[in-house]
């Protein structure tokens, strides 16, 4: 794993994708050390916000020296984020987290699964997936229509939507649009909300897949400063001596069958 480091980037576009979630490339050497499922912390130029706001990684341009990052803003620092303009500069550490194991996908039938702001990090995922010759089944769910990132995901594998209010696909979660459409699989890669995590493991266990899920929503700082990202574990912390892993430095995947969530 690279060592990680606080660089200055720019901001090469941005623009808003629905409403309160925006889509920006930044232009850094990070890049090179980028990987699917990972993030960076972004520093807001507000001194009043403390801590950096972690932001997974959508997609990798190495050749360009640029990253993807889609959020949503959620507070006073990613909403100062969403006022920057191409040509904007931003302090950001990276690269942080473990990722996504892809290379366990090998051979296999891959579902990745988002809800929400999970979804992000799914695209690079999934790209990688397809330069391995691998075709995903990709399950994503959306409060209503506003289908961010949908275009981008359906170039490397068949999207199933799920819908709370019903308005596209499946109404429900992730989860009733596995069962409508009787879809399986070998492995699953997921990032998003609590619930639909839970669901995921609970689905592994009972069916023998395996899976590792993102859990980057409970991060606050993203540096392992705050503690306020910490999950109980199976196995015992050798540091610690407690039952708990920090998301943003241990994680953010995690074998679900490790984590007790």
């Amino acid at each position: 794993m690279a060592q990680k480091q606080k660089v200055t980037a720019v901001v090469c576009s941005q623009k808003e994708i629905a409403p309160d979630i925006y889509d920006m490339w930044l232009e850094t050497e990070l890049a090179e050390s980028a990987r699917a499922g990972a993030f960076i912390a972004l520093y807001p130029k507000d001194k009043s916000t403390l801590l950096p706001r972690p932001i997974s990684i959508c997609e990798i341009d190495r050749e360009k020296h640029r990253l993807r990052i889609v959020y949503r803003i959620a507070g006073k620092g990613t909403k100062e984020f969403s006022a920057y303009k191409k040509g904007d500069t931003v302090e950001i550490l990276g690269v942080l987290g473990n990722g996504f194991p892809t290379e366990k996908a090998e051979g296999r039938k891959v579902f990745l699964m988002g809800g929400g702001i999970g979804v992000p990090p799914l695209l690079e995922t999934a790209r990688v997936l397809d330069g391995m010759g691998i075709q995903a089944d990709i399950i994503v769910g959306y409060r209503d229509s506003k289908l961010f990132l949908k275009e981008d995901l359906e170039q490397y594998g068949k999207v199933f939507i799920a819908t709370e209010d019903g308005s596209v696909g499946t109404k429900g979660n992730v989860m009733d649009a596995i069962s409508e459409n009787d879809l399986k699989a070998d492995i699953i890669f997921a990032c998003g909300p609590m619930p639909m995590l839970r669901a995921i493991k609970k689905y592994a266990e009972e069916s023998g897949t395996e899976a590792f899920i993102s859990l980057e929503e409970h991060m606050a700082c993203g540096v392992g400063a705050c503690l306020g990202c910490v999950c109980k574990t199976k196995q015992v912390d050798h540091h610690s001596h407690v039952h708990n892993a920090r998301i943003c430095t241990d994680g953010p995947v995690f074998d679900a069958r490790e984590v007790d969530i």
